[in-house]
């Protein structure tokens, strides 16, 4: 199992470097960063500091979107960082939740993302696409190579990840729903004639290695606010009670009341007040080392092949520490 390390681009940029430099020193492989224009600095120009104080670290978006830069800006800022550092990017994207909402657009519709990740994938490989009905190719792209994993949660959304993408991010970390995503999101390649072992699947969920577990819980109840903007959007689509859905991914946000997102991902966000202790148990991996590979230990043999820790508490370094010291080792041994 392969393990990245999740973190919001705040100033300054310089102790994002460092904490992934960290994180690649403890065994992490994958180096992640929020998209969000307003909210944070922007992760592509510290992406390049990242690659260039690090060897092997694959960096990327959790995520980005199709709407708040033009594809070819995308694909071209990907294939630069490529041909300087040697394909070591990643393209994590979905509808765009913080980053349009933030800026009083809507997220972007499914066909939209379908088309965005063929598109930036092709210009940034090299080859020849369509651009709002105009041939393009990037010229210079020689032997580039980006993977385009998508963040999804609905059935439509899981059904164009499986069709469509490298691989399947996945925000939560409860075992009973990622066999659900995960048997979707296959079910989808086989319909379409690929292989299921194709589409990487990485889960992504804050972690906090500890005893002290109403601490870890307030540290990361904020995780579940984030998931139920997306959970109120799959409502709204599909009702409470439809069956397209497992109401074990939307039955508590039934108390949630607005959301504010200048708390976008923090602990101590107020908007995240209706998210109950059994959620962030669920959602999320608490406790001493030996819970966090157990649940681990679960969820890879769902077919995990990457577990990403959000990283945005109070124990950071902590937390890359011990993973690095403990968990990863039981994981890969």
């Amino acid at each position: 199992m392969d393990f990245g390390l999740v973190l919001q681009t705040d100033p300054p940029a310089s102790r994002v470097v460092s904490l992934m430099k960290r994180a690649e020193r403890n065994g992490f492989t994958h180096g992640w960063t929020f998209d969000s224009a307003v909210l944070w600095q922007e992760p592509f120009v510290i992406y390049s500091q990242i690659l260039a104080n690090t060897t092997k670290l694959t960096v990327g978006p959790m995520v980005t979107n199709p709407g708040t830069r033009t594809w070819e800006v995308t694909a071209s800022t990907f294939a630069t960082l490529n041909d300087m550092f040697g394909n070591r990017t990643v393209c994590g994207i979905g509808r765009g939740d913080s980053a349009m909402r933030v800026a009083g657009r809507r997220p972007n519709t499914l066909a939209r993302l379908g088309e965005a990740i063929d598109v930036i994938r092709d210009l940034a490989e090299g080859r020849e696409t369509e651009v709002d009905g105009q041939p393009l190719r990037i010229p210079w792209v020689s032997e580039g190579k980006l993977p385009v994993w998508m963040a999804a949660y609905g059935p439509k959304a899981l059904a164009l990840a499986g069709r469509r993408a490298d691989g399947f991010i996945l925000q939560l970390a409860d075992p009973y729903l990622t066999e659900w995503m995960v048997k979707s999101v296959r079910a989808a390649a086989v319909e379409a004639g690929r292989d299921p072992a194709s589409v990487t699947v990485c889960v992504a969920a804050p972690a906090y290695v500890g005893d002290d577990l109403a601490h870890a819980r307030e540290q990361c109840r904020w995780f579940g606010g984030m998931v139920g903007n997306h959970v109120a959007d799959l409502v709204a689509r599909y009702g409470e009670h439809s069956g397209m859905v497992p109401e074990a991914l939307t039955a508590y946000i039934k108390e949630r009341h607005g959301y504010d997102y200048s708390h976008h991902g923090r602990a101590g966000n107020p908007s995240t007040d209706f998210v109950p202790d059994e959620i962030v148990d669920r959602f999320c991996l608490l406790g001493p080392a030996e819970a966090h590979i157990e649940k681990l230990k679960a969820l890879r043999d769902l077919g995990v092949d990457q577990f990403a820790v959000y990283d945005m508490h109070d124990a950071q370094e902590a937390t890359i520490d011990a993973y690095g010291a403990e968990i990863i080792p039981a994981l890969n041994r």
